[in-house]
């Protein structure tokens, strides 16, 4: 029996536990045969170095793509994606893969969409059709455009993949793969006792027992300057509250030297803080941490996508997120103090919200290894405007 080869690059920790349960279904299809390939900063120690963890769960890794040119600007991140596109030409002209799957919306992954469509390689886009408000928003509707075979996470998504004139037959409301990760979470959620040695971190000595907040704070890449100003205002805010805090240093993204330098800054001068800063985590360790959190605070996905699904309060601060379809479990805020002051609080009062289903019910790894595997291998677009 001829096998199925299934390429899946991940270029950045978080897109892991995107496609974690994806990958267990892709192996274990005896009709499909898993290429993972990393790429970007999901190398990278400087940013949690996710291949440990990939390759620790089990996953062979088939090739390694180092493509991140340092530096903190515009012009790196293109130039960073270009050589992307050079390396994961040729690791697709070597590994011949059937299908390419691309995850979301980070601004390197069009890399691998160009470099698999312009090989005439069938290519796979996972979480299209949603909207934010920074760079990812261009990269990832440009995705859509490259893609043959669209598998999205909600309804909202499949609706604006069909506007911009995409088959309807090929557009799949398969619902998110970390929805998968959040429901086992959900059903088994306390911390072993080993917890926080695997994730031990830096600063504040956290107890099983402590209530305490977690922050994810990223660069927005069309308000880079700012960076330092809007991190430093959080970090402030945050050491009013006194609450145990988890923070985690920021991705790759333009403008990360300016929020990795207000936290060193602010460390130097408050190195009594109950802040603990971590790089990274194993998935479900993540989503443990967050599932017994009092809220999570910043502009992370993970607050509008796993969170309304765990329940978990989120405060979502600026333009990093909008549009993306989001459940009741969040309240956004603009960077002013005392409306992320005032939402801090309302959420800490709140508690736990019910489980939103707006990305799934937990079972989209086994309906995306399907889709792929019935997928009518084509690379020629019929456009339907």
């Amino acid at each position: 029996m001829v096998k199925r080869n299934i390429c899946v690059v991940i270029t950045a920790r978080p897109s892991y536990s995107r496609i974690k349960s994806a990958l267990l279904a892709i192996e274990q299809n005896p009709q499909l045969n898993l290429q993972l390939v990393l790429a970007g900063s999901a190398l990278l120690e400087r940013y949690g170095n996710a291949s440990r963890i990939i390759e620790k769960d089990g996953f062979k890794v088939v090739e390694k793509v180092f493509n991140v040119i340092e530096g903190d600007s515009s012009v790196i991140m293109a130039k960073t994606t270009g050589l992307a596109i050079i390396e994961l030409s040729s690791v697709f002209e070597k590994i011949k893969p059937d299908l390419v799957i691309t995850i979301a919306d980070r601004f390197e992954t069009i890399a691998t969409s160009i470099a698999a469509s312009y090989q005439n390689i069938p290519l796979v886009h996972i979480q299209g059709g949603e909207v934010t408000g920074n760079i990812d928003e261009k990269v990832r509707h440009a995705n859509t455009k490259l893609a043959d075979l669209h598998l999205v996470s909600n309804q909202d998504a499949l609706d604006r993949v069909l506007k911009l004139g995409e088959d309807k037959e090929k557009v799949i409301n398969t619902g998110c793969p970390s929805i998968d990760l959040a429901k086992e979470v959900l059903l088994d959620s306390k911390f072993d006792k080993l917890f926080f040695e695997r994730n031990k971190g830096v600063g504040y000595d956290l107890k099983l027992n402590d209530k305490y907040l977690v922050v994810m704070q990223h660069p927005l890449t069309t308000d880079k300057e700012n960076s330092f100003k809007n991190t430093t205002t959080l970090l402030n805010i945050i050491n009013k509250f006194n609450i145990p805090t988890i923070w985690f240093w920021p991705n790759v993204d333009s403008g990360s030297e300016g929020v990795s330098k207000a936290i060193r800054v602010f460390r130097e001068k408050n190195n009594d803080l109950p802040i603990k800063f971590l790089k990274n985590m194993e998935p479900k360790d993540f989503l443990k941490l967050l599932i017994n959190s009092t809220c999570l605070i910043g502009n992370s996905s993970v607050g509008i996508r796993e969170c309304s699904f765990l329940g978990v309060p989120v405060v979502n601060i600026g333009e990093r997120q909008n549009s993306r379809l989001r459940g009741q479990n969040v309240i956004d805020v603009s960077f002013k103090k005392e409306e992320i002051k005032n939402a801090i609080e309302k959420q800490i009062k709140n508690g736990r919200f019910q489980s939103s289903y707006i990305y799934g019910d937990g079972d989209s790894g086994k309906k995306i290894a399907n889709e792929l595997l019935n997928f009518n291998l084509s690379y020629h677009k019929t456009i339907t405007y």
